[in-house]
């Protein structure tokens, strides 16, 4: 069976614009306001390049969440990769809201863990969620991933600052 996740490419856009756009009132209570041009080719070409040069630079790597069929239905991002005595990175993804329930974003967690801790040598995988955000909480336990604790006003979700729980992986 091919992976569940591979790196995105500035040729996914179309297909990443189409989803983002379909599920926009969808992750907008999960996610940062964006600008329309977000949503569109061109700005999902923008944002792959960055995600292309990061994952070149070792800073950061997208990996595009696939279906059964092998068709886009998500991203999954380990972000802020930083080295030396922290060895760790803060991981973050979403999946299209029709393909939920199918057990795809706990394959590409399981996906993005496994990248983490073998080829990039990672020591820790941090994920944060809204307080109230049950389903990605399951799909971080499912993974391995133990709660540490929770950060008032955390990230600025939907326009307003917001309490995020913080959970976290260890290799090994």
């Amino acid at each position: 069976m091919p992976g569940r996740t591979r790196p995105v490419t500035v040729d996914d856009a179309r297909a990443i614009a189409r989803l983002q756009s379909a599920n926009r009132d969808f992750l907008a209570p999960w996610d940062a306001i964006r600008p329309d041009a977000f949503y569109t080719e061109a700005g999902q070409r923008v944002e792959l390049q960055r995600a292309v040069d990061r994952r070149a630079e070792g800073t950061a790597a997208a990996s595009a969440v696939l279906d059964d069929e092998g068709r886009i239905v998500g991203v999954i991002r380990l972000n802020g990769i930083v080295r030396g005595a922290f060895e760790s990175c803060s991981m973050g993804y979403w999946v299209d809201q029709a393909a939920n329930g199918r057990g795809y974003a706990t394959e590409a967690v399981a996906e993005m863990l496994a990248l983490a801790f073998g080829e990039l040598g990672l020591h820790r995988v941090q994920a944060e969620t809204l307080r109230h955000n049950v389903r990605s909480q399951r799909v971080l336990a499912r993974n391995g991933f133990e709660h540490i604790g929770m950060a008032p006003q955390f990230l600025r979700i939907a326009g307003e600052w917001q309490d995020h729980e913080l959970f976290q992986v260890l290799a090994g």
